[in-house]
């Protein structure tokens, strides 16, 4: 199994609690990403690219592999901050 999975992070829940809600009104997850992430993915708007089972944390794949596509999930905490995520497809 892959997933094509895009994901903003940040180090504030706060922050991450507040572009949620931006995503929920209608902002731009690409955009958001390029202006408020801070994995290297960030620079192309969040793409994480094909990620597989085994690749990411455990809590990250749990979204990555069995929450409804195309809906922005979190702010989920792992040890690098805090994740929006987004599941583009499964193959």
């Amino acid at each position: 199994m892959k997933a094509g999975v895009c994901h903003i992070l940040v180090k504030e829940k706060a922050l991450a609690d507040q572009l949620k809600q931006q995503l929920d009104n209608g902002g731009h997850f690409q955009q958001l990403a390029k202006k408020h992430s801070i994995c290297p993915s960030g620079k192309r708007g969040g793409d994480l690219g094909e990620i597989h089972p085994g690749q990411m944390v455990k809590a990250f794949e749990n979204v990555a592999f069995k929450k409804p596509l195309l809906t922005v999930h979190g702010p989920l905490k792992t040890k690098f901050g805090y994740h929006l995520i987004k599941t583009l497809y499964r193959s």
